[in-house]
């Protein structure tokens, strides 16, 4: 069906269309596609609730399992709290309250995508892959935001059914789809109506749409930015729309004119290929901060693990390692060590964030993060698994002064605060593109811990 244009015609209408296409907790639903008598069960995927394994987190929780308060990047313990595992060998009503776990199996859920992927690629000419379960479509070419005679419905809502429904059909995996004549519209609308939902705003109705959300719904709020606008008494998109951008810019850099426009419905951006980010990264918060250290390291080794498994799967080596802390009540700390050349070795991410870590022992923590930057994806000699402990540790931190003496190269900028202080709803890909911001529904893919 390469080509295709149906239901849409081409050149009907020049605006812009963006369809953004979500996938419903991947994981989940491709452990559902290899087994369907999972279908409505709660279901968490994840790593390090076996035997023989210390510790690990869930990468995504069905919403059966969102019920018990079980959420993506959480420590498998605690999932194990919320949700006993069920056990399998009994199918009695003693299990109405447990839960299937089942192992992350990236090889499986990749093969799955490129399908999802074929998929797209035919129902669109520019496509932006976004992570294994996110991509922007531009279908300005294959519909348009006309209406068919005697029915309020556009083209391009049809185009997009017709599109969800090919990913059900030819994949058997669901989605939701955003339609929006711009980028950042596209993705509110898709996690409007989760799970199998789509959702269309059509040009004139991009304001009317945006007002009445909360203003962490607007695409680059996190909910740091969220706290920081709520205490300007702007607690909605409208209010955020409403707002004076020159204040906006001063409380935010041109940020804050960005997401102003965006809460206005503005976003010029044009679909393009992704390109390769700059860095990694990945962090959870604790439900309470707390200053357990088997807690804090615990975490710290999932993130580690997570970050350096997406550097492997996107063929990238790094030649700095680094942690971020949160302290109450918002305090913001990062550290970072530069290797003296590019490696891809989980190990060493692990004893590098944990090193780092070590700094903030005694410290109540209410979230941490884990990030390999300065990447490289050429075929380069990595250097020696020593070559780091000769390198001088980089600090820089916000709301907290530096807690140490030593030299220090500063490989952080205030805007790369700014993106983890925002990370829970950030993909590298997408903060390649000015930033744009996202909090995710149940799915931490290992692609993103995400």
């Amino acid at each position: 069906m390469s080509g295709e244009t149906l239901p849409g015609t081409p050149g009907a209408d020049e605006r812009r269309i963006v369809l953004h296409v979500d996938m419903d907790c991947f994981y989940a639903s491709c452990e559902r596609l290899r087994d369907p008598e999972l279908a409505d069960e709660p279901l968490v995927v994840g790593m390090g609730y076996d035997a023989d394994e210390t510790h690990g987190a869930v990468a995504t929780a069905s919403y059966e399992a969102r019920e018990f308060g079980v959420e993506s990047a959480q420590p498998i313990s605690t999932a194990l709290e919320l949700l006993p595992r069920r056990d399998e060998e009994r199918l009695d009503d003693g299990d109405a309250d447990a839960g299937y776990y089942r192992p992350v199996d990236l090889e499986f859920y990749e093969e799955i995508a490129d399908r999802v992927r074929e998929v797209l690629h035919d129902c669109a000419d520019v496509v932006r892959e976004v992570s294994i379960d996110e991509a922007y479509l531009d279908v300005t070419g294959r519909t348009s935001w006309q209406t068919v005679d005697g029915d309020s419905r556009t083209l391009a809502e049809g185009f997009a059914r017709h599109v969800r429904e090919r990913i059900d059909r030819e994949v058997g995996v669901p989605a939701s789809v955003g339609v929006a004549p711009n980028m950042s519209t596209a993705k509110v609308a898709s996690d409007h109506d989760k799970p199998d939902g789509l959702v269309v705003v059509e040009p004139g109705e991009v304001q009317q749409f945006l007002a009445p959300l909360p203003v962490e719904s607007v695409h680059g709020v996190g909910p740091v930015t969220a706290r920081e606008l709520g205490e300007l008494g702007i607690e909605t998109a409208g209010d955020l729309a409403a707002a004076d951008p020159t204040e906006l810019r001063n409380r935010f850099g041109e940020r804050g004119r960005e997401l102003y426009d965006r809460a206005r419905g503005y976003d010029d951006r044009e679909v393009t290929p992704t390109g390769r980010p700059k860095s990694l990264s990945r962090e959870s918060a604790f439900v309470e901060a707390t200053d357990e250290t088997d807690a804090k390291r615990e975490k710290v080794r999932a993130l580690a693990a997570d970050v350096a498994e997406r550097a492997r799967r996107r063929g990238a080596m790094y030649r700095t390692i680094g942690v971020k802390v949160v302290t109450p009540p918002f305090d913001v700390n990062t550290r970072a060590r530069s290797l003296s050349g590019p490696v891809d070795d989980p190990d060493l991410v692990e004893s590098v964030a944990l090193d780092l870590l070590a700094e903030f022992a005694d410290d109540e923590v209410r979230k941490l993060g884990v990030r390999v930057s300065k990447l490289s994806f050429a075929a380069e000699e990595q250097a020696s698994l020593d070559g780091w402990e000769g390198s001088k540790p980089a600090q820089t931190s916000e709301g907290n002064a530096s807690r140490s003496d030593d030299a220090a190269e500063v490989t952080e900028t205030t805007g790369d605060l700014r993106q983890w202080l925002d990370a829970d709803e950030h993909d590298d890909a997408a903060a390649a593109d000015s930033g744009p911001g996202r909090q995710r529904n149940g799915q931490a893919s290992l692609g993103e811990f995400e």
